[in-house]
């Protein structure tokens, strides 16, 4: 029974996108938590790379940036190869930038 296990886990293991090394998945799904660099808050999101969605949200994917609004969290642009986020929000006293490093769950 555990080389069955083994060898499934192995299987589907295999057929999931990987970050490594700087390099982004190419297609598929990725799951990601980002971590602000100053504060130290996280959250996670989900990036579906083959519908240009990230958590349900459309999206635009081009070979170095994924950017997309989020309603209660401005506009975010992570760039794939360090998969480093940038958070936009305009405010009423000129706007502000928070930043992440984003990493695979």
């Amino acid at each position: 029974m555990g080389g069955l296990a083994a060898g499934l886990f192995a299987a589907l293991a295999g057929g999931l996108p990987r970050v490594a090394d700087g390099q982004a998945a190419a297609a598929g799904l990725m799951h990601l938590t980002c971590v602000n660099t100053v504060g130290g808050a996280s959250f996670s999101i989900v990036v579906d790379l083959d519908q240009k969605l990230v958590d349900a949200l459309p999206a635009t994917v081009s070979g170095n940036w994924i950017t997309w609004h989020d309603p209660n969290r401005g506009y975010l642009d992570l760039e794939r190869s360090t998969l480093k986020l940038d958070i936009r929000n305009a405010s009423s006293t000129g706007g502000y930038f928070l930043h992440y490093l984003c990493r695979p769950e």
